[in-house]
């Protein structure tokens, strides 16, 4: 087996180079709390020239169905960008998630091509109608979630999903389902009047949940009880392996604004970041962070290579890089002192998100479980 490589390749650098200038231009910190406080859901600007004009939208979509065919790798670097810029896009929900149930599915259904299609250009937002929560290998049909919602006899739904990220702004929801048939994976036009997505108060403003209730939604099967449960299992594994770039993303800006600061804060005379007990916080963060960007390079290239290690990666990726993230960006709050405790600064943005990231696909103690359970390692009981 090849060893891993855990390097920026020299395109990777590339494609942070242009996604960073984006988010510089039209993502700046004071934005993002304004659109936070507004309570408005996505930065569709933001989101049309990232995901269509860009391309990010379809870096996992093969070219032959009109994405770009790149691979998790890429993906990650994006994913980082827009945790350092706790961007409110739904590039986690709609490029990661949706569009890794569907090539799940069987991309020569016209239906499932058409959808990724459509999905890749960015004109069409997508959400995996699942609570945000949800851990991969979750019970259920193999891989996959277990279904609130049912499907009649006609195929249409009827059941309420809580907790959805992204279904807020999504023009379709992909919906498992059981009924006669077994189980699915189901289409959803969210324009349909017997859809309703109801917000729900959420800790993460940049990245909001919903409540999904359908009640007799007509839908469209796209995957049966032989695909649709590792179709739905295998996105939720590349969106856990994927959050941990973001988590990486939020650590570092949170790392490198709390240096910014400690050195242009001055008491006594000289920058508080000259202060022995200060340095010493900041250098025992930056090796967490260094240990955080190697798992979560580790489980990107897994994801891109299809390694048969993948389930291990993202779950050391996950049990570790939530944990930095959430660190840092206590640190971060805690550093800049009372300005760091106010609304006016980002702080408590990235503060929120790590918090929310951490529960996100799966916890840190869920995934540490799942790790004990790969590599045949007893849990300790008593």
């Amino acid at each position: 087996m090849s060893t891993p490589d855990l390097l920026y390749t020299e395109a990777e650098e590339d494609l942070r180079a242009a996604v960073r200038s984006l988010l510089t231009d039209h993502c700046p910190p004071a934005a993002v709390l304004s659109r936070a406080e507004s309570g408005r859901a996505y930065d569709g600007a933001l989101w049309r020239a990232l995901g269509a004009d860009m391309g990010a939208a379809g870096l996992l979509v093969p070219d032959k169905l009109g994405g770009q065919g790149a691979t998790a790798r890429e993906a990650a670097v994006v994913m980082e960008e827009l945790g350092r810029a706790v961007a409110p896009v739904p590039y986690l929900t709609s490029a990661v998630l949706a569009v890794g149930a569907l090539l799940g599915c069987d991309t020569g259904q016209d239906a499932v091509a058409r959808l990724l299609g459509a999905l890749a250009e960015g004109r069409t937002v997508g959400a995996l109608a699942v609570p945000l929560s949800t851990a991969p290998g979750a019970p259920g049909a193999p891989g996959a979630p277990g279904a609130t919602v049912r499907a009649d006899g006609d195929g249409a739904l009827s059941g309420q999903v809580s907790g959805v990220a992204g279904a807020a702004g999504a023009d379709v929801l992909l919906v498992p389902a059981a009924g006669a048939d077994g189980y699915g994976l189901y289409a959803v036009e969210t324009a349909e009047t017997s859809v309703s997505v109801e917000p729900l108060t959420s800790l993460d403003l940049t990245r909001p949940l919903a409540a999904v209730t359908l009640t007799g939604a007509p839908a469209r099967r796209l995957a049966g009880d032989d695909r649709a449960g590792a179709a739905i299992g295998r996105a939720l594994l590349t969106g856990a392996g994927l959050l941990a770039s973001e988590q990486l993303g939020v650590a570092e800006w949170c790392l490198t604004e709390t240096v910014r600061h400690t050195k242009e804060r001055h008491q006594f005379g000289r920058p508080v970041g000259s202060f022995q007990a200060l340095k010493h916080r900041m250098a025992a963060l930056w090796l967490e962070l260094v240990q955080a960007r190697a798992t979560a390079r580790y489980a990107a290239d897994a994801l891109a290579t299809d390694s048969p290690d993948t389930p291990v990666a993202v779950a050391v990726a996950q049990a570790h890089c939530a944990q930095v993230a959430v660190h840092a960006a206590e640190e971060c709050v805690q550093l800049h002192g009372g300005i760091g405790m106010t609304w006016e600064h980002p702080a408590h943005l990235y503060l929120k998100r790590a918090k929310s990231d951490e529960i996100a696909l799966g916890t840190p103690g869920r995934h540490r479980q799942t790790l004990a359970g790969l590599v045949d390692l007893a849990a300790p009981t008593g």
